[in-house]
């Protein structure tokens, strides 16, 4: 049976079906009730050949929809880098990003629940992989996108039969749209950010990372922020890695985020940045004004003893100017993480020789 949702905030209960509300009442995000820590030591022993589904014992939602995503390559930086630099090659997935994590989660849910249509709201890789997996469970799906999308995320979107919904105006345009949408009754809220199934999804990211390294882990991950879902996700996994006594601490998150666009650098930082509605970056895929669980994201930061930082154009661009000559084919909004280590570099936040994982999140087939 489908796990019911609960509210952190205030303590509501809603019963799991295909009209559950979206967020609670008193507006905060939802969880799943249940939320299980994985088993040790039987929680040791994993088959990467299941993808990411090998951790399905750890996650409170069933394996239904699925393309064999996870267990992503775990390779070294490289003297670029650093030797102590480790990539998680998250744009192998198969729609070309690590939104699969949860697009599988989310989609096994809705399927569970007897979902007829999903609808999300995304600039282009959330949607890509909802669509993808809403085809692959033989679920309608609408996707909310900026008029300004690129060509290559709306092609992808379209060719797995789901309908873009095209909204003029900024990434919170899109969202209204979209969430009007819902509001009327036309689909289940399919959302990256505020589906809790999601999360479960990303944190198996922090599983695979731990798996990969005999069950340790790094001295810091530097995540991509914009909503937030790949960072939160560490931040549970690795959180129920160590609360049941497989891992004995928590690295540290370092997030980023682009200086078009920088709400939790600032909420962790302090330092006010010019910011207009008709900002442009090259880091598309992270412009979010307003994270939806922005309080979960600086919890995370700050308990873990992390930081967060905006990067300009510049030092993006120069970063992925380097992968590409280094052999790794991102997307712009890839080469924000791996920029961020020299700037935390530069800054002393890490050490030289820390150890480090840096996901590398999107295809450079998606910035086409």
């Amino acid at each position: 049976m489908a796990s019911p949702l609960s509210c952190p905030a205030c303590g509501a209960e809603y019963a799991p079906g295909p009209d559950e509300p979206w967020r609670c009442s008193c507006g905060a995000p939802l969880e799943l009730a249940a939320d299980p820590p994985p088993n040790s030591p039987q929680g040791r022993t994993v088959d990467p050949g299941e993808g990411l589904w090998t951790f399905e014992e750890w996650l409170p939602v069933r394996r239904r929809v699925s393309l064999g995503e996870g267990f992503t390559p775990l390779v070294s930086a490289g003297e670029r880098w650093g030797e102590a630099v480790g990539f998680k090659l998250e744009y192998v997935f198969p729609t070309g990003s690590f939104k699969d994590r949860g697009a599988t989660t989310t989609l096994s849910r809705a399927a569970e629940l007897g979902v007829k249509r999903v609808i999300e709201d995304s600039s282009g890789n959330a949607g890509a992989a909802i669509a993808t997996y809403a085809a692959r469970a033989g679920i309608d799906a609408e996707i909310y996108v900026p008029a300004g999308v690129k060509a290559s995320k709306l092609s992808a979107i379209e060719r797995a039969g789901a309908r873009p919904v095209r909204v003029e105006g900024g990434r919170a345009a899109v969202t209204e749209a979209c969430l009007e949408a819902v509001e009327r009754g036309e689909g289940w809220y399919a959302s990256h950010a505020w589906n809790p199934a999601f999360y479960a999804g990303t944190s198996t990211f922090a599983f695979e990372i731990a798996a990969q390294r005999g069950w340790s882990v790094p001295d810091a991950v530097v995540c991509p922020v914009g909503h937030g879902t790949l960072l939160l996700g560490a931040y549970r996994g690795f959180r129920a890695l160590y609360n049941a006594g497989i891992t004995d601490r928590l690295p540290r998150l370092l997030g980023v985020q682009s200086e078009a666009a920088a709400p939790i650098a600032e909420a962790i930082g302090g330092d006010e940045r010019d910011q207009s509605a008709d900002a442009t970056t090259v880091a598309d895929g992270i412009r979010i004004e307003a994270p939806a669980r922005h309080a979960e994201i600086v919890e995370a930061v700050e308990v873990t003893n992390g930081d967060a930082i905006a990067l300009d154009d510049g030092r993006i661009e120069a970063a992925l100017d380097r992968l590409h000559r280094g052999g790794f084919y991102v997307e712009p909004t890839s080469a924000v993480a791996p920029a961020a280590v020299e700037r935390y570099r530069e800054l002393g936040v890490v050490e030289p020789g820390a150890d480090v994982v840096v996901p590398l999140t999107g295809s450079g087939l998606k910035g086409e």
